[in-house]
């Protein structure tokens, strides 16, 4: 059944790996939408990081796609498609793309269909999720061309780690420093990077406190998402987080880094 955004149908993915658990919660998908000030905000820095990337890309794709939110802003402002990749099969029966491939599969299989497939491949607010972050972008690269480029969002720093967090399936925030490890682990080259939301960081005080205040785990991840007042705060809040430069190494609720596959891996 499509939901508000217009989600795909079911028929529409393609069963290469079994469905899986995995560390998120299913309401975020129910909360979140194409108009949140958040996700908003973030394909600004994402299309201003990318620097032509996406347009440019013989084959484009996103890892950890959920309901497709990413996959559509790109649909939408490029009219290319975006190969969603992911386990969880009840995010992928939301998937809100209109002509993107959508595939259930483990990237840890490996299958050689997709080796060196993708000259881009995004992963946005999936890294956070993950126990073991090298093993993981060790799988990932094997899908990713030589030279190409791995464009990568994440939440930002561990002191603002929350119920809200937990609750998510979040296992970790990061600094850059911090990701710039994992990345050098994985055998990943950084050549661009910024914190980004940094006008928006007392919200994530704010939301630290109010999560700590709630005992069901709806109530802290609808507390942690959805701007009080509705319509006219969220566009407020977009404006505000439009009230900073990228890219920007101050700080931020988040962090987008653009990586590169070398030639050899």
């Amino acid at each position: 059944m499509p939901d508000k955004n217009g989600s795909g149908k079911s028929s529409r993915i393609i069963f290469l790996s079994p469905p899986a658990p995995v560390s998120m919660s299913d309401c975020y998908y129910d909360i979140i939408g194409l108009d949140h000030f958040m996700i908003r905000r973030r394909m600004d820095v994402l299309i201003r990081m990318g620097n032509g990337l996406y347009e440019n890309a013989r084959c484009a794709a996103e890892v950890g796609c959920g309901s497709g939110i990413v996959q559509r802003q790109i649909e939408d402002r490029y009219g290319i498609p975006v190969a969603g990749i992911d386990l969880n099969n009840s995010a992928l029966e939301k998937n809100v793309s209109r002509i993107s491939p959508l595939y259930c599969y483990d990237i840890h299989q490996r299958s050689p269909d997709f080796r060196e497939r993708f000259d881009v491949i995004l992963l946005c607010d999936v890294l956070e999720h993950i126990e073991h972050e090298v093993a993981f972008l060790e799988s990932l690269t094997y899908h990713l061309a030589p030279l190409g480029a791995l464009v990568v969002n994440v939440p930002a720093w561990q002191f603002f780690y929350s119920e809200f967090d937990r609750v998510v399936g979040h296992f970790r925030r990061y600094t850059f420093a911090r990701l710039r490890d994992v990345f050098r682990a994985a055998g990943l080259t950084v050549k661009n990077w910024t914190y980004w939301g940094l006008p928006l960081m007392p919200l994530l005080a704010a939301r630290k406190l109010a999560a700590s205040l709630h005992k069901a785990e709806s109530e802290v991840v609808d507390s942690g998402l959805t701007p009080p007042g509705g319509r006219t705060v969220n566009e407020f809040l977009y404006l505000v987080s439009q009230c900073e430069w990228v890219p920007q190494k101050l700080g931020g609720t988040s962090l987008v880094v653009v990586l590169e596959k070398p030639a050899r891996h």
